[in-house]
């Protein structure tokens, strides 16, 4: 032994033993002898809003019930959680592949989760019905703000183009359809014709949105709008009486029609628009600038004013002296005293065109009282002239003084 003990290649394969019996006597478990075995840290959290998809035969079927949305709970390690929330790169679904007509429960799915997560849907089921879809074609009715006129003006009957649409949805849907509309946008007043795309609006009886499928979703809305307005004659209208002395021989406007604006309906009715001349203050030619006066509902008058161009001539006076008063309806067992005027004669005061004063006689006037109504006894009665038509006249007395006594003939 001493000698193997000095021999240094015995010492050489003696350590190599030795090393190779302490690495046997080592367990190897194939890890870096830096890695370390630490229990994962588990979490619970939950993702609210996710998606929720189904899967059914959309071509003859109509689904309805499912919530778009649905919040899910994961339980599983931290980092996978963590993963899952960032990623979204798992599905919740509901398989109505084989789904029959009615209503049923089904339950919420989950698929492509790691496995190492645990995943509980909030709601777990819910209460869908399958339906039968149809299709169907309803009339569009175009509907927009009449207040969007501008005033004068009015609107013909809305064009829709097209004028149908098919509507697709569940029969119990599609039954309850009772209003389908497109509504011109508001876009300020309106004086001529427009035509506007507009989004169509599928309503129940109680105007609520119904939830279908319309092809088109648009439809083009012309309305035709035309300018209520038409061209009348200017009346004028005398007003007051002229100065004594004064005779208007004429009124010319520089402008004898106007156009008017307004309500369909008050245009049929309104045959012409006037001026109104105020002859009481007149007593030489002169021009007068006047407004043109429409009646109500008349909303706009083109001209607004015109100028009235009057010509007058002055009236010259004479008076027609000694008219005989006569007696008129006295019955015959009765006789009358003209006391005042004594003479029984009036004078009348007359004024016109010149032409006309100088031949006016006496016995164009025909001046009397009527009695047929009174008795015995004295009375006043009151003077009554008819002249000619041609001047005007004024009696120097507009009543007598008489006496009825019974005639003893």
């Amino acid at each position: 032994m001493d000698k193997w003990m000095d021999n240094p290649w015995f010492i050489k394969i003696l350590a190599l033993l030795l090393a190779v019996l302490l690495y046997s006597s080592v367990p190897h478990t194939g890890k870096k002898i830096t890695d370390v075995n630490v229990p994962g840290e588990q979490s619970t959290e939950t993702i609210h809003n996710i998606p929720v998809k189904v899967y059914y035969d959309t071509e003859n079927l109509v689904v309805s019930g499912i919530p778009g949305t649905v919040d899910i709970t994961l339980k599983g390690p931290i980092t996978h959680i963590q993963s899952a929330k960032a990623l979204k790169n798992f599905e919740v679904y509901v398989d109505l592949s084989k789904a029959k007509i009615g209503k049923q429960k089904v339950k919420f799915k989950v698929r492509d989760l790691s496995d190492k997560l645990n995943a509980t849907v909030k709601p777990a089921s819910v209460n869908v019905t399958v339906q039968e879809k149809i299709t169907k074609e309803f009339r569009v009715e175009a509907e927009f703000n009449t207040n969007q006129i501008e005033e004068g003006y009015s609107a013909g009957l809305p064009v829709v183009e097209p004028n149908k649409v098919k509507i697709t949805g569940a029969k119990s849907v599609i039954d309850r359809i009772t209003y389908v509309k497109a509504t011109l946008e508001e876009k300020g007043k309106l004086k001529e014709t427009i035509s506007e795309d507009a989004n169509i609006q599928v309503l129940d009886k109680d105007l609520n949105k119904l939830n279908v499928v319309v092809d088109p979703e648009t439809v083009k809305i012309t309305i035709p709008i035309k300018s209520n307005s038409k061209t009348v004659p200017i009346n004028i209208v005398r007003n007051g009486t002229a100065p004594e002395g004064v005779t208007i021989e004429s009124i010319e406007l520089d402008e004898n029609e106007a156009t008017i604006t307004g309500d369909e309906n008050v245009l049929k009715n309104t045959e012409n628009v006037r001026v109104e001349v105020d002859i009481s203050k007149i007593t030489d030619n002169t021009t007068l600038t006047l407004p043109v006066i429409i009646s109500n509902g008349i909303t706009k008058v083109t001209p607004q004013t015109v100028k009235a161009t009057v010509v007058v001539k002055k009236q010259e006076e004479k008076t027609v002296s000694d008219v005989p008063l006569k007696i008129q309806g006295l019955s015959e067992e009765y006789k009358a005293t003209i006391n005042d005027p004594g003479n029984q004669m009036i004078n009348i005061l007359i004024n016109g065109p010149a032409s006309a004063v100088n031949r006016v006689r006496p016995e164009d006037f025909n001046v009397f009282i009527d009695l047929s109504s009174l008795q015995e006894g004295a009375h006043e009665v009151d003077i009554h002239v008819e002249g000619p038509p041609s001047v005007n006249w004024k009696a120097n007395k507009s009543s007598a003084k008489i006496t009825i006594e019974k005639n003893n003939a």
